[in-house]
């Protein structure tokens, strides 16, 4: 004999969220339209001259310019294997591709951290603001990808706007929460002896914290650079270009190679930049006195 659970209908009122949500979005379309005109005119304005310089740039000089930062970063074994890299998304038919969605990470990241570095001092500085935003990032950060972009094509439509938008949304948090982090687990000691000494707020922050979180900070912008990769990828769905496309197609017609080859695209992308940005925060002699005092400690 089997059971079934009692549906729930008029025992608990039901509260109609989603169609709060299609008010208030629809009541900021017809409100702040002319705010989301100047904010893709913003995002075109930053993505187009990055795009048509990277595209328009030979492959080769692109590889190589990674290849020395990778030198200087990293040392002649990474620089050789993002050349070796690099240059195999170069010998594919998807080198324009890749270099639309390096654009659009770019800027969506330099956005992002735009937002969640001052917002993640604002945070290590006031608990209350704190106690505030930890709700709001686990919401962000448990969210489905697919969903910041329902918002995104309402507010702006299709194209790269609303996919470099999504992002910024998408890869916020850690940068937000591994500012904080870092922020908070400077030595507690060596912001007393700035103030001792007289030092402002302001000083201490700039000159002390900051500098000693930095390791922390740069860790965050990894996750930043890393999630808008993944995110960018996703926007291809409301046709923001770049390898987003290719694998979006590759899907829809099972082709297995184009499909691969993008992901493999996708794949050195994301190793180099992961590398890179690992590896600015150690060029810092801040950040390697705080890095040497917490492997001591």
């Amino acid at each position: 004999m089997s059971t079934t659970a009692a549906p729930l209908d008029g025992v608990l009122p039901r509260l109609p969220l989603g169609e709060w949500t299609e008010r208030a979005v629809e009541w900021a379309t017809s409100t702040l339209g002319p705010a989301f005109d100047g904010i893709a005119t913003v995002v075109d304005t930053l993505v187009e001259p990055l795009n048509n310089l990277l595209t328009g740039a030979p492959a080769v000089v692109v590889v190589l310019v990674f290849a020395a930062l990778g030198l200087w970063l990293r040392g002649w074994k990474f620089a050789l294997g993002a050349a070796v890299g690099l240059g195999l998304v170069a010998g594919m038919p998807y080198w324009a591709e890749t270099m639309s969605t390096l654009a659009q990470v770019l800027v969506a990241s330099a956005l992002s951290l735009l937002l969640a570095v001052p917002l993640g001092v604002f945070v290590a500085e006031n608990r209350r603001a704190s106690q505030l935003a930890r709700p709001v990032l686990d919401l962000m950060q448990t969210l489905p990808a697919f969903v910041y972009l329902i918002p995104a094509i309402f507010f702006f439509g299709i194209g790269t706007v609303p996919g470099v938008l999504a992002t910024v949304v998408f890869s916020m948090p850690p940068g937000v929460r591994l500012t904080e982090l870092g922020l908070r687990q400077v030595d507690r000691e060596l912001v007393q002896a700035g103030e001792a000494f007289g030092a402002s707020p302001w000083k201490i922050l700039l000159r002390t914290k900051l500098p000693l979180a930095l390791p922390t900070i740069m860790t965050g912008v990894n996750q930043v650079i890393m999630l808008a990769l993944s995110m960018v990828v996703i926007a291809g769905m409301v046709g923001a270009g770049g390898l987003g496309d290719v694998i979006m197609f590759a899907l829809a017609q099972v082709e297995v190679g184009s499909g691969f080859e993008g992901g493999i695209a996708v794949v050195v992308l994301a190793v180099v930049l992961d590398r890179l940005t690992d590896s600015i925060g150690g060029r810092f002699p801040a950040a390697r006195a705080q890095r040497a005092m917490q492997q001591q400690s």
